[in-house]
This record gives structure tokens, sequence and C-alpha cells, in this order.
């Protein structure tokens, strides 16, 4: 968490870059995407140097992309686990290393097809792992009235430097060679890593010590599968992904069997929709203003779905333009729309892992659509493909009948810490199982609502790590009610109480004011198996008869709340050994 800068207007797309941190890694991302298109035209051309397969060829794209799909979700829950700035800078190195020995291989002319694609896929990995460290940063370098603009901003950056990326990587292979252009990706990587190097981060280290990426990994999904808002981006997107992913994947096809062009018309209609997508980011600010998020986006699929049509039925090299100019521009603010969603949904301590399962999503979609509408191109034509395509693509505002994007005006901020329970069983971070049980006193006739409540606390509760949850009427006594739930640790249950949002604290102490006592409120944490699960530190292994002196039976504590804050007031439970 870093120190937030003095509060700047809004209302316009420039505002972040008025802030030196952000503009000095948001230029250098222009340049490193620039040289990362460069770098893709120069191996797509030494692979067709080297052999003739069409597949080879094909498979340089795969090797830079697949790492998005195979490590989005582990490079997420790195992000969150560790200093962004520190993960971003290793990212970048790794990514800067497999440049110089593209480079260093090329020159020496020791490269072949299979090294090509292995170093391809080395880049990929270093950008992949950087991506969720650096997209999720963006709300530590902006106050948060210009978090849209400035993720609005990193769209841009990516298409300023695919307007152009292909073309000077064109001119570069042409006249220095695909080396010239290994060897300008290289160096275009150390303007970022100077940046992030001098970004002064200022950290809270946590009280509690990070998870394992095993379970850090676990924690992500999660939250994600109880977060209905984020559950939603990701399904849209991939759906959008999908359908839209043809237009992309067959844009060499339209310049060749629509237009009847070459290269030089191809490297035009790709500076279309780049110059498209720039324009879209722009007015992404100014569309938030005017229109609800579901209305947006049922706004850019039928604009999509139109500039398809368009592109299909042309046979006009500048009416195709004009028509992917348009697609661009939707394209890109839907695809900014989804990524604000997730950005303003997710609370800062898993907001790495949730941006990255949002891109593997998104990833994966445009992976399958491009394969599926490549496939049907085959078969069908490639007018015909668009049209079905853009057909689709029109009827996909319905899903926000089922589906409708998320309302979210302000980011989930996670609440204040709360002090750990005071316990009187000797407990280590592995101690658990651990049992909460939560005993409400409701009147008669406010069951109905109290239980509606309580399914939105059980959404929240497993969302920030719990499991086995349950909600329970006791039937002697119809105003007792009891909430019961399981975290697998004492460490994994004092990450669960402390990960709660504002909202989400606001929907606890809801669920508390339907208590009307005589009592206050009774918390209940046990120990399951409390001689196999107690150890003094995490490397000792059990020793229950040494535990069962010391424990002397002790299995839990009582704690007693008034309106859902601790009194302090404990009570012993005790059992016979």
């Amino acid at each position: 968490m870093s120190s937030k800068p003095k509060r700047l207007r809004a209302d316009g797309i420039i505002a972040p870059l008025r802030l030196l941190t952000f503009r000095r890694i948001w230029i250098a991302s222009v340049l490193a995407n620039l040289g990362a298109l460069i770098r893709s035209v120069g191996a797509a051309w030494a692979m067709t140097q080297m052999t003739s397969s069409a597949d080879k060829v094909a498979l340089v794209q795969t090797a830079l992309m697949l790492p998005v799909m195979l490590i989005s979700m582990p490079a997420g829950a790195i992000a969150d686990m560790h200093d962004r700035r520190i993960v971003a800078l290793v990212s970048v190195s790794i990514a800067l290393a497999g440049a110089a020995a593209l480079t260093a291989l090329a020159w020496l002319d020791l490269i072949t097809p299979n090294l090509l694609l292995a170093l391809c896929f080395v880049v990929g990995t270093g950008m992949a792992l950087m991506d969720p460290a650096w997209q999720s940063s963006v709300s530590e370098q902006v106050p948060f009235e210009t978090l849209p603009a400035a993720v609005a901003l990193n769209s841009i950056s990516y298409n300023i430097a695919r307007s152009v990326g292909p073309a000077i990587g064109g001119i570069v292979v042409a006249t220095a060679g695909a080396v010239a252009a290994f060897a300008f990706n290289a160096l275009l990587y150390l303007p970022l890593i100077v940046a992030l190097f001098l970004w002064k981060r200022t950290s809270v280290p946590s009280r509690l010590p990070p998870e394992r990426l095993s379970r850090a990994i676990v924690s992500g999904v999660r939250y994600i599968i109880n977060s209905p808002s984020i559950t939603i981006v990701m399904i849209r997107s991939m759906v959008m992904g999908v359908i839209g992913g043809g237009i992309i994947a067959l844009m060499p096809l339209v310049a060749r069997d629509l237009l009847h062009g070459g290269a030089q018309t191809y490297g035009t209609m790709l500076s279309a929709f780049g110059l498209g997508a720039v324009l879209g980011a722009l007015n992404i600010t100014e569309l938030r203003k005017r229109m609800g998020g579901e209305a947006a986006i049922r706004a850019c699929a039928l604009s999509m779905g139109g500039a398809i049509t368009a592109v299909a039925l042309s046979s006009e090299p500048v009416l195709t333009a004009v028509a992917l100019f348009l697609a661009g521009a939707v394209w890109m603010i839907a695809w900014a729309l989804f990524n604000i969603g997730v950005q303003l949904a997710a609370p800062r301590w898993v907001a790495g892992r949730s941006l990255a399962a949002y891109q593997a999503a998104g990833s994966g979609g445009i992976a399958i659509g491009s394969w599926a509408w490549g496939y049907l191109a085959d078969v069908a034509g490639v007018q015909t493909t668009l049209l079905i395509s853009a057909g689709f693509m029109l009827v996909t505002p319905v899903l926000g009948l089922w589906l409708p994007m998320p309302r979210i005006s302000a980011r989930q901020q996670e609440a204040e810490m709360l002090a750990d329970p005071e316990v009187r069983l000797e407990l280590s971070g592995r101690s658990g199982p651990l049992v909460v049980e939560i005993e409400y006193r409701v009147s008669r006739e406010n069951a109905r609502a109290f239980h509606n409540v309580m399914q939105d606390v059980q959404l929240f509760r497993q969302r920030t790590g719990a499991y086995g949850w349950s909600i329970a009427r006791d039937i002697a006594d119809p105003e007792l009610w009891t909430e019961r739930y399981h975290c697998p640790t004492w460490l994994d249950y004092l990450r669960q109480r402390n990960r709660s949002t504002t909202s989400e604290r606001a929907l606890d102490r809801q669920a508390a004011a339907f208590h009307v006592g005589p009592g206050p409120i009774r918390v209940r944490r046990m120990l399951e198996r409390p001689f196999g699960s107690v150890r003094r530190n995490d490397d000792e292994p059990d020793r229950a008869a040494k535990e069962l002196v010391r424990g002397q039976g002790l299995i839990g504590v009582d704690e007693l709340t008034e309106a859902g804050r601790p009194t302090g007031k404990l009570e012993q439970k005790q059992r016979s050994p």
C-alpha cells in the first residue's frame, strides 16, 4: 500500500499523466510495447527464413501468448503476495534476458526454429508475469478519481505501439534484418526497468506472513467464484473474446481475399484498427459519465457487430479501414470497461489474482475464437465467417438480461484491521481446522429478512477464506440462529477476519442489527482435532501426549459481542480429555 498523491481533477484522460511516477512508467511501457511488436515482426520473418512450414510461423505468436494462459493465476498470486514493484522488475528482467539471448544467438547465426520458439516463450513468460503486478499497481500510483483514466491510458499504451509497431518492425527488418529487431526489443525494455527502479513505492508490512503460492492461488479462485461482480465480468469478457476475436484473426485474409491486397494493405488495416482503439480509450472517461456499464457494453457489441458486417461486405479498402477504425474503438472501450470493473470490484489483497483471472478469461476467449473462426473460414469462406461472427455479436446484448454488468461506483476499500482474538489454548499458525459459530437471536417477524441478509454474508465469508458455511435455526427455540463456518488453520482465520472490505463489514453489522438479545451475540471459536493439530512452530511434528498435558482439554473460547463488536469478555470452554 502506497502513500497517495494529492487529489487531481478526474475530468480528463491526461489527469494521471500529471503524476511523475505514473508518467514515467507509462512512457516506458509505450516503448516496451513498441519493442515487443518490432520483435514479433522480426521473429516471424526470421522463422520464414529458416523454414517453409506455416505451422512453425504461426507458433511464434503462440509461443508469445501461451504464457498468458499458463501462468496468469500464479502471476497474480505472486503480485498479491510480494512487493509489486519488485515483481515487475524481476519480470521485465526475465523478458530482457530472453530478448538479449535471442539477439546474441541471431547475431552469431546460431538460432534454430525450436530455439527461436523457446526464447520467444521466455520473453512472453516475463511479460505475462509482469502484467498482473503492473495492472494491479496502477491504483497505488494514482488517486481513486483518476483510476479509470489510468486504466484507459494503459490500454492506449499498447494500441499506440500497435498502430506504428508493425510498420516500424517491417522497416527495421527490411533494412537491418531480424537481429536489429531483436536488439531494439532488448534496448526498449531498459527504460521500463529504470522507471520501475525510480518508483519509490512505500508499503505497510502485514502483521501476518504471506500465503504460500498454492494457497494464494486457491484463495484467489475462491474469492472470484464467490464474487458475482467479477464472475460476470469474466464471463462477458470471454464471450466478447470468443466472438470478436474473429475479426483480428482473419484480418490477413480480409486484406488478401476480400480486398485483394498485399502486405501493405494488411498493415494499413492493422493501423486503422489500432488508431480506432486509441481513440476509443481516449474517450472512455467521457463515455462512463454518460452511460452505465451495461448500456456501454451493449452499445459496443452492437457497433462491433455492424463494423464486422461492413468489413465482410466491403471490397473497398477505404470503407474497410473506416469499419475497422470503428471496430477498434468499440473493442478497446469494451475491454477497458471490463478492466475497470475488475479493478473496482477487487480489494487490494486479491487485485492481482482477480486481474490475472480476467486476463486469462479474455485471452482464452480470443484464442478459442481465433481458432474456431479460422477453422470455419476454411470451410465456409472469409465473408460468410465474418457475417456469422457479426450475427453472434449483435445478439450478445441479450446476455445482459441474465448477467448485467455490475454497478460499481467506488473501489472496494479494506476495512480497518481487527485485533487478534484472545485465546487460552496454545496455538501455532498451522493449528486447525478452526470452527467458528455465531449465535443470533432474531424475532420471528424478521426471520425471512435476516435469512436473506445471511445469504450475502455467506458469499463474503467464503470469498475471504471460509468454507463449510451454514446457517441453522433451533427447532425448539425458533428465535435462535447459528451461523457456522470453518477455516483451514488459525493463520487462515486471522487472514479471513481481516480481509473484509468496508461494505462487507457493514453487511456484518447489518446482520448483527437483527439480534434482539437478551444477551449480546455469542461467538465461539473452536479447534477441531485439538491434540492432533497444535504445534509450537510450523516445522514441529505432532506430539499428542505432550500436547494433552499442556492443553488439558481446552478446545476453544467464547466471545461475547454487542452489535458485532468484541466486548473483551471471554469464557473458557472445557472438556475432559
